[in-house]
Order: structure tokens, then C-alpha cells, then sequence
């Protein structure tokens, strides 16, 4: 079992916390806001219709150089 701390966006649109994964069992486990319990989902299932959302930082080059 490894411990995972990724986010993920449903074919919904629902954001979930993906915090596990199960490569004995080939299952992602992930939590939903709102919801007391873990889910999970059979990997293929999971790459089908999860995507993954990327850091939305800022960039470097976007902060002003006289910035404190």
C-alpha cells in the first residue's frame, strides 16, 4: 500500500482527494468532500474517469521583481 496525496476531478466534475493506492488489489482510494467514508475504484476505472487537476500556482515570472 502507498500513501498518495493527489487531487483528481470526477467525470462529474467533483473534485476528490485521492489518498491511497493498492497495487496488490489495483485500487485508488480516494475521499469526497462531504462524505464519512473512504471510496475506492479499480484502477482502469479510475483512469477512465478521473483527471488529474495540476498545481495552479502562481509563476515566478508573474510576481513583480520589487515585490517584498
Amino acid at each position: 500500500m502507498a500513501e498518495v496525496d493527489r487531487r483528481f476531478k470526477d467525470h462529474r466534475g467533483i473534485t476528490v482527494h485521492v489518498i491511497r493506492w493498492e497495487p496488490e488489489t489495483r485500487r485508488v482510494i480516494y475521499l469526497r468532500e462531504g462524505y464519512d467514508h473512504e471510496c475506492f475504484s479499480p484502477l482502469e476505472q479510475f483512469q477512465r474517469k478521473f483527471t488529474e487537476l495540476k498545481d495552479c500556482h502562481e509563476p515566478v515570472n508573474a510576481i513583480p521583481a520589487d515585490s517584498d
